[in-house]
């Protein structure tokens, strides 16, 4: 069994900054791609960046500059700084994981989410 805790939501006023966490417990031999998504009052669920085992990032065009994800293979955590918060960045946002527990046979797995709320 594998869970994903997020945490670091709240409310923030414009411009100002938010760290998120999400760190995987449980039987795990490998995570993969570790992504972030949100989804705002009355919109689909979006990616908004997400990191390979090696690093490499990939950001949605909204938040590329302000936002930067990065992980921690030996805490099995990924982290999104969000900076240049504005109005249209609340959401919930979501941690999903690539996690094998025994060989390389890979499933996804999702946390259960934390409020994000910029005020304007």
């Amino acid at each position: 069994q594998v869970q994903l805790v997020e945490s670091g939501g709240g409310l923030v006023q414009a411009g100002g900054s938010l760290r998120l966490s999400c760190a995987a417990s449980g039987t795990i031999f490998r995570i993969n791609t570790m992504t972030w998504y949100r989804q705002g009052p009355g919109k689909q669920r979006e990616l908004v960046a997400a990191i390979t085992d090696r690093g490499n990032t990939n950001y949605a065009n909204s938040v590329n500059g302000r936002f930067t994800i990065s992980r921690d293979n030996a805490k099995n955590t990924v982290y999104l700084q969000m900076n240049s918060l504005k109005p249209e960045d609340t959401a919930v946002y979501y941690c999903a994981a690539e996690v094998s527990t025994v060989g390389w046979d890979f499933n996804d797995y999702w946390g259960q989410g934390t409020q994000v709320t910029v005020s304007s």
